[in-house]
């Protein structure tokens, strides 16, 4: 069923039982069970799709309110996901499932602006209030244990390794500005650019330590020639 909020909240629920993420989605799939997640972690660290993000899932049902805002409201804007599980307190999951959920967190991040980042204060009050706290737990909507106590108590912790990987990709996918001459260099490179002959990477670096091809040569030979014959 399509949603009728945009994306800006993820749930992590926990499946009472240490299953794969393909048993978690077949059983989710199961005619007339009335229940599904967006994603699925199992405990060997797998990852499945059960409803297309696009889609919302039945996941956060009950009778409870928080910030004024049922489990059904939650799922029309929550990414929902399913993670495997002990099938007793505290509900423990598995290293490969953690170390799955925290990638697929950092995936959604990714890929959903109205997320980004991971934000929780472990305050139902916050539901909706996004800028805030955009992670919810299932207990908050339903008498129910859901996530676990195992993963609710970790969620600031996951919400903290989620950010920093964030952090490290955007680090190094920012562009490497290299346009600091040598010292002795200086004047050459400070003429060079005046008359245009580099151009640089078009991204504000002037690639001053990188090897030079002999495509890159023949250019400035020929930019030089050009301003030579203006000249005269």
């Amino acid at each position: 069923m399509p949603r009728k909020h945009d994306i800006d909240t993820v749930t992590i629920h926990c499946i009472v039982g240490q299953w794969t993420a393909k048993q978690g989605v077949d059983f989710f799939a199961s005619a007339g069970r009335q229940a599904s997640a967006n994603y699925v972690v199992g405990f060997d660290g797998s990852i499945g799709l059960c409803v297309e993000e696009c889609n919302r899932a039945w996941t956060s049902g009950g009778k409870l309110t928080a910030g004024g805002m049922t489990g059904s409201q939650n799922d029309q804007r929550a990414i929902t996901i399913e993670v495997a599980s002990e099938t007793a307190h505290p509900y423990a999951v598995t290293d490969k499932a953690m170390e799955a959920l925290i990638s697929l967190l950092v995936d959604i991040c990714r890929r959903n602006p109205g997320i980004g980042r991971l934000r929780w204060e472990g305050d139902k009050a916050l539901v909706g209030q996004v800028e805030r706290q955009n992670m919810t737990v299932h207990r908050w909507f339903a008498n129910k244990a859901c996530p676990g106590d195992y993963l609710y108590n970790l969620h600031g912790q996951i919400a903290a390794e989620v950010n920093a990987r964030l952090d490290a990709m955007e680090q190094a996918e920012k562009p490497t500005v290299d346009s600091t001459p040598s010292d002795w260099a200086k004047e050459g490179v400070d003429w060079a650019t005046r008359n245009k002959l580099m151009a640089g990477d078009g991204k504000g670096g002037l690639m001053l330590h990188s090897p030079i091809t002999r495509e890159q040569f023949c250019v400035m030979l020929k930019r030089y020639h050009d301003e030579r014959e203006n000249l005269v």
